[in-house]
């Protein structure tokens, strides 16, 4: 999906990249005893990372990956409007 557009796929990466790092700067905050606001203020920050590279993957897979229902079948790399929503309420 994703090897189609590599400006698409960089900026996947990136977001993902981001909150790894900003991961790790909640966990080193909570070994070395960090305020809580810090703590906080990062887990936002991971939390807002990982829901915008989420959020490009699947508007990703609305224009790739999308098959009608009928044609299920035919593509197991392709996602049904069902299969879709269900991945995209799963991040709300």
């Amino acid at each position: 999906m994703y090897q189609d557009d590599p400006e698409t796929m960089r900026k996947i990466r990136n977001r993902l990249s981001r909150a790894r790092g900003q991961l790790d700067a909640v966990i080193a905050a909570v070994d070395n005893g960090g305020s809580c606001r810090e703590v906080v203020t990062q887990l936002s920050a991971v939390s807002s990372a990982l829901d915008r590279a989420g959020f490009q993957i699947i508007a990703t897979a609305m224009k790739d990956c999308l098959v009608d229902d009928e044609h299920d079948g035919e593509n197991t790399d392709r996602l049904t409007t069902a299969e879709l929503e269900k991945l995209f309420m799963s991040l709300a």
